[in-house]
């Protein structure tokens, strides 16, 4: 969670990602910051986040996040 955060803060040190738990939904993060994060995201824990799994379910938290990384590196 910890790289998860510091990627997170890296695009938008504005917020608390800590204890925000509605950003798209709420217009914390918009599409471009979404852009921005998946290439760190994929780099960072060796995934490759699809197309079809960046949507406001899996992006709405910082553990939303981290829940899909966890499931696509199949834990």
């Amino acid at each position: 969670m910890e790289e998860l955060l510091r990627i997170l803060n890296d695009i938008r040190p504005d917020v608390d990602f800590a204890k925000e738990k509605d950003l798209v939904d709420g217009g914390v993060l918009d599409s471009f910051d979404i852009v921005i994060m998946v290439p760190e995201i994929n780099e960072s824990f060796n995934v490759n986040i699809p197309v079809s799994e960046i949507n406001p379910e899996n992006f709405s938290s910082a553990e939303s996040i981290m829940a899909l990384i966890g499931r696509l590196q199949g834990k």
